[in-house]
């Protein structure tokens, strides 16, 4: 794509994504909330508009697009709800893009399409009940038998662990705590042995479905590794580096959403005969809210400009992602006062950005693993 058609563009998916989500899911974000209804058939309708294969080449029925355009529609779709944002991240950064980076010509002309058109939602599985942050003790284990290998364990806090058609899966094939002692899978739901275990009844993003994901000998052909067998570590951290970029836009989209409806709010509540936001009080948190926002969207633009350069983003990409979500729970922290007894309540709109802003400090890697990464990082470059 043309640099100079760029701005053009952006400009087109910002207004194309932010329609979609006045339209289709702003009327539902509550009850959906509330009754932890993951939308199955919205995500189809945003198959049609790209959404879900943002990243995919067109070859492959995907959008074509770079990372810059991709954050756009996180960041529009989570001002409007942050748990369809999250669905939307984790289905384009971890699935998809995994099969994208490291499946080989076949099933990435099997998959990709399915994937990007939403016919298929997809799942992505590296946690486990015992091992987050310390991936590298999974207890998940895949056994060769002749031409398959036999998966037994469970991963837990999976996106899209039920309805997802089709989950990448990292399982140890060599010794603990070995990096190249695990493998990455591409299984495809109705697999014999593979299963969904319980659904998780979270705080926030609760639209987005997390369930466990269970083997139990589950027989998986080797036509089914992504890349070589011993990889699926190096491949999840590789993963991991454009997906916190998406947590970052989820980040920045939760956050712009609180905060201009703080803004909205200051300027029509009135007390003391003006508007709240004529008190000092007030309008001193909305310029630090604006202030972090602008912030966090230059830090998350500019790892997506590394990434579209094909520069290594892991240090840019774990500054984005911690500074943008913490960033995301302070913004929402302070909405929710300015709105008051309000803010408290259902009927307004910044409770449900302060419960779902809070999983960005958590997914894809703690703000402690964040800062771990960051200090790793900067003591290489030394």
């Amino acid at each position: 794509m043309a640099a100079g058609t760029m701005h053009h563009d952006l400009t087109l998916i910002k207004e194309s994504a932010r329609d979609f989500a006045e339209l289709h899911i702003r009327p539902h974000v509550m009850e959906w909330d509330e009754t932890q209804y993951f939308p199955v058939e919205l995500f189809q309708r945003m198959g049609e508009y790209g959404f879900l294969g943002a990243l995919v080449p067109e070859r492959y029925h995907g959008a074509g697009l770079n990372y810059q355009e991709y954050i756009t529609i996180i960041e529009e779709i989570a001002r409007v709800c942050g748990a369809i944002g999250l669905s939307v991240a984790a289905h384009n950064s971890l699935c998809t893009n995994h099969i994208l980076l490291f499946g080989n010509e076949t099933q990435k002309e099997k998959y990709l399409p399915l994937l990007a058109t939403g016919k298929w939602i997809g799942a992505w599985g590296l946690t486990e009940p015992n091992t987050g942050s310390d991936a590298g003790r999974m207890a998940t284990t895949a056994e060769k038998d002749g031409d398959y290998f036999v998966i037994n364990g469970a991963k837990n806090f999976i996106t899209h662990g039920l309805s997802g058609k089709v989950a990448v899966v990292v399982a140890r094939t060599g010794e603990l705590l070995d990096s190249r002692g695990m493998t990455a899978f591409v299984i495809e739901k109705g697999t014999p042995g593979f299963s969904a275990g319980k659904k998780e009844n979270k705080l926030g993003m609760r639209a987005s479905e997390t369930t466990e994901l269970i083997f139990n000998n589950c027989r998986v052909h080797k036509s089914q590794v992504l890349g070589r067998e011993g990889e699926g570590f190096i491949q999840a951290m590789q993963v991991l580096d454009g997906g916190r970029i998406s947590i970052a836009a989820l980040s920045m989209g939760i956050a712009k959403g609180a905060y201009e409806a703080a803004v909205r709010y200051a300027q029509e509540r009135q007390q003391f005969g003006k508007p709240i936001a004529s008190f000092q009080a007030i309008s001193f948190k909305l310029a630090d809210m604006a202030t972090k926002i602008e912030a966090a969207e230059l830090l998350t633009r500019q790892a997506g400009r590394m990434k579209d350069q094909g520069q290594k983003t892991t240090k840019l990409s774990a500054m984005a992602k911690y500074y943008a979500s913490e960033a995301a729970v302070e913004i929402a922290n302070e909405a929710v006062q300015i709105f008051g007894g309000y803010g408290y309540v259902k009927d307004f709109p910044v409770e449900k950005y302060y419960r779902d802003a809070k999983l960005c400090t958590i997914g894809e890697g703690t703000s402690e693993i964040q800062k771990l990464v960051i200090s790793r990082e900067i003591l290489k470059e030394e």
